[in-house]
């Protein structure tokens, strides 16, 4: 432990440098500052400003212009004034450590919890690019996630990205730490971008624990922090969970949440003068986006992998709107929360039908798929007709199918929210036994219509149904 100590004081030592570009605030427009004086100043550097009192402001370079350079900096402009000394630090880089785990850390690599933390010995780039595509690994093997509906109908692969769209107090983050405390991984790396800060210490002592810190990392830069360290914490975590990939460890990593990574990056957009595009959102928001989600995933051969699962705020239920509409094209499966179902008491909320797992059908054998297949349809028979169900103008024996998937339903909804604490094996046990139980042991029709994401009943029920009701 004191060579890992020594080497990261070494590598500390390393960045230091006797001789450092001195610039001066020139004036402050809105929260951004203009310095002069910077003229070897690249985009994306870090400084840090002196004010007056001797207190330290740091700050980001996101323009540069003749011979001024705007900065934004990483708190409020109270105290700066003009003529305020300005120091040049280079690019933001961090340096992870294995001693980080069981931590709570900033997005400057600070700790949180009040303890002394180690750096690592080599520093790394924040917006490092993805591994090469051409030398990636496959998605790897099926993943236990403590839920039966994810061992079964949604399953979770090793590398695979996902995200949780839902409106707020749906139960995503509850889904999220669930995750964090349940699922197969090595390492757990937690992004909380743009949190509330009670939330922090309910999420590390409640929902990780002792037993879930034990291999966590959380890094948190709460809702009021400025704009620049709420995005700065997707990149840092990510930054993170790529020092354990790299060590041939299997990761996962949990953002909550990708939409305020977004807005954060709006913000600081807008600070240097970039239009909105997309309703809102600045042109180069998809870019970001893709960029932090295509760090996730396979590493190249021979290192570990990333699994990411990043949730994904909707207002509205607007599965449409920009960010949402981003994330799925991205992404490698979508889950999706419905508020009707968190009102009527079930959680996890989750939307099977509006569902997918683009992990299928590879992910499983010909005989789970077809159980996934035949579960799945019921489900969509039942919500294509459950108006009509509820009313009461269905009567019993109009449709065959229909009148299992009328059976089915109640313990099918069960099974979404069960917890499962044994194999998969086990999920799919279950899930097969309620099929049984209920009359439907036969092959659904058009094998593959499961993992299509659709609903998976076919029309006719509706249309056969309908003019027999009443």
């Amino acid at each position: 432990m004191k060579q890992n100590a020594f080497a990261g004081l070494r590598a500390e030592l390393e960045t230091l440098s006797s001789v450092r570009r001195i610039g001066r605030v020139a004036g402050v427009e809105g929260a951004a500052l203009k310095i002069s004086g910077l003229g070897t100043a690249r985009m994306g550097d870090q400084v840090r400003c002196i004010r007056v009192d001797g207190t330290f402001l740091g700050g980001e370079v996101i323009r540069i212009e003749d011979d001024m350079v705007t900065v934004l900096p990483d708190d409020s402009t109270d105290g700066v004034s003009r003529g305020d000394r300005v120091t040049l630090l280079g690019p933001a880089r961090i340096a992870p450590h294995d001693g980080w785990i069981g931590r709570v850390v900033d997005p400057y690599g600070e700790p949180l919890d009040g303890r002394p933390l180690v750096k690592g010995h080599s520093a790394r780039a924040l917006r490092a690019p993805p591994p090469n595509p051409a030398n990636r690994g496959r998605l790897g093997a099926r993943l236990e996630t403590g839920m039966a509906v994810f061992n079964t109908m949604l399953p979770l692969v090793e590398g695979q990205r996902v995200g949780l769209f839902a409106g707020s107090g749906v139960g995503k983050s509850s889904l999220l730490a669930h995750f964090a405390g349940r699922m197969e991984a090595d390492v757990v790396v937690v992004a909380l971008i743009g949190e509330r800060g009670r939330e922090l210490k309910d999420f590390v002592t409640d929902a990780l624990g002792e037993e879930g810190m034990k291999r966590a990392v959380v890094i948190a830069a709460t809702s009021d922090r400025s704009p620049l360290v709420r995005r700065r914490c997707a990149w840092t975590a990510m930054a993170v969970a790529e020092h354990f990939r790299d060590q041939g460890k299997h990761v996962l990593f949990l953002g909550d949440s990708i939409t305020r990574f977004a807005e954060a990056h709006r913000e600081v957009a807008v600070a240097a003068g970039e239009p909105p595009a997309l309703r809102g959102y600045p042109a180069s928001t998809s870019h970001t986006i893709m960029q932090l989600c295509e760090r996730a995933g396979p590493g190249v051969e021979g290192s570990g992998a990333i699994t990411a699962i990043l949730t994904v705020l909707v207002a509205g239920s607007d599965m449409d709107e920009p960010v949402a509409d981003i994330l799925r094209g991205v992404l490698d499966g979508h889950v999706v929360m419905d508020r009707k179902i968190a009102e009527r008491g079930r959680f996890p909320a989750i939307d099977v039908l509006r569902s997918v797992s683009r992990s299928l059908p590879h992910a499983a054998s010909d005989d789970e798929n077809k159980t996934i297949e035949q579960a799945r349809t019921l489900l969509g028979a039942y919500a294509q007709n459950e108006l009509m169900v509820r009313a009461g103008l269905y009567s019993e024996g109009s449709d065959p199918e229909l009148d299992v998937a009328i059976k089915a339903y109640p313990e099918l909804d069960a099974f979404v929210s069960e917890k499962e604490a044994n194999a998969v094996k086990n999920s799919f046990d279950k899930l097969r036994l309620i099929l049984r139980r209920t009359g439907s042991g036969r092959q659904a029709p058009q094998a593959g219509r499961a993992m299509s994401g659709q609903q998976s009943a076919p029309q006719s029920v509706a249309r056969k149904a309908l003019p027999r009701a009443g």
